[in-house]
């Protein structure tokens, strides 16, 4: 099974980046085009939340590390099966990929700032216990 799996990520990601060669251009809103900056998108979010990742392992002993490395890897899978949930009805359809990449980013954005929400924290502040203090309190 895994002797599959990295040629076939191979083969997905050379037909990706032939079909996002072309830059963004916000000013056609032709569906190709919306997607192709939908994606842009993602890859700049994407981007984003590799560098707080990698200024939290710098920042981190090996025990922290691991701990991350596990709960990254399962807000992946969370993050890919959410948008696959939450984008199944337009499978199929062209604006599909455009609905992926958005929610994409969008969750990308989200965890970006749950990484950075304690790098302004002093140690035994309660208070950043929760990234999402706001959204916490409104459910309530």
């Amino acid at each position: 099974m895994r002797r599959l799996f990295l040629p076939a990520c191979l083969v997905l990601a050379a037909t990706a980046t032939a079909a996002w060669g072309q830059e963004c251009d916000r000013g056609d809103d032709s569906q190709s085009m919306m997607t192709i900056c939908a994606n842009t998108d993602y890859e700049a979010a994407d981007a984003k939340l590799n560098a707080a990742y990698k200024d939290l392992v710098g920042g981190n002993d090996e025990k922290a590390n691991k701990l991350l490395q596990t709960a990254q890897r399962a807000w992946i899978a969370f993050r890919d099966a959410e948008c696959a949930y939450s984008t199944a009805d337009s499978e199929g359809g062209s604006v599909h990929p455009m609905e992926v990449s958005e929610c994409l980013m969008e969750l990308t954005n989200q965890r970006i700032k749950q990484l950075t929400s304690g790098s302004n924290c002093q140690a035994g502040d309660t208070s950043c216990a929760s990234p999402n203090e706001d959204e916490d309190q409104d459910m309530q």
